[in-house]
């Protein structure tokens, strides 16, 4: 059974914005100016017809960056509404407090994953999106910056950060995304938000994978509409998140004292 909010999407839309039409059906304003109504000195004016609706149109403009901010509307029709989960993870006492730096790789996807849609799995074998709404940034560029944030507000690590901002870890933290969907194993009920990462530990002194480890997290939504699908999300990606700084700080300590213990 297909949900009202599913929408299959393969490809992006191709639909183009259409541009202001006036109520005569043109592209552009007429140029004939009313007669009907002139100044003192008899020449022709606008009519308050014209003037009102360039009133409006001015109007409209100053308005747009407000309405942006909140939704997203292509050509004319309903607004696509943005999601931005918020994820924030309790550090746990049994992680340890690390001295070495660490650099975060963003996700590996592929192009369904690589996306701002939101996609869901109504049935084994098909995958769509959800009609009218967006993520406020792809999946894997969600999934490194709640990772980057996690670590830092963790207070266990001296330093952390992307790839891209030139920083050079003694560890990388390289993730393949295998999900990031809401997922249907029963249509009459609601759907649960699936995120499955595999993380490598990679050791930058001589390009080892040091550990390796899969990650998978599934979170049921309370309802079928896409704002309690997103709450389920943010869920799963506090309970992975957590899971992915604890692994990599434990593992990442656990190779620094190895040569130490070694030596005794």
């Amino acid at each position: 059974m297909r949900d009202r909010n599913v929408t299959e999407v393969t490809q992006p839309s191709r639909a183009i914005a259409e541009r202001h039409l006036y109520s005569s059906g043109s592209a552009r304003p007429s140029r004939a100016i009313a007669t009907d109504d002139r100044n003192d000195a008899g020449n022709a004016r606008p009519s308050r017809a014209i003037v009102a609706r360039s009133f409006f149109r001015a109007l409209a403009f100053v308005a747009l960056p407000v309405i942006m901010t909140g939704c997203l509307s292509l050509g004319g029709g309903s607004p696509t509404v943005i999601y931005s989960p918020q994820v924030k993870i309790d550090a746990k006492p049994e992680w340890p407090s690390v001295k070495w730096p660490l650099v975060v790789d963003r996700p590996l996807a592929g192009e369904a994953l690589d996306s701002s849609n939101i996609a869901v799995r109504p049935a084994p074998g098909l995958l769509q999106v959800y009609a009218g709404a967006q993520w406020s940034d792809t999946a894997p560029d969600m999934l490194q910056t709640a990772l980057v944030r996690s670590f830092e507000d963790s207070g266990k690590i001296a330093s952390v950060g992307r790839q891209s901002t030139g920083l050079h870890g003694d560890f990388a933290l390289l993730l393949d995304m295998r999900q990031f969907e809401s997922v249907y194993d029963d249509p009459a009920k609601p759907p649960s938000a699936v995120i499955e990462v595999q993380a490598k530990l990679l050791s930058n002194a001589n390009n080892r994978v040091l550990a390796a480890k899969t990650f998978r997290v599934s979170v049921a939504a309370r309802d079928k509409e896409v704002p309690q699908v997103v709450d389920a999300f943010q869920g799963a990606m506090t309970d992975l998140v957590g899971q992915v700084v604890g692994w990599t700080l434990v593992t990442g300590q656990a190779n620094v004292q190895m040569p130490a213990a070694t030596a005794h």
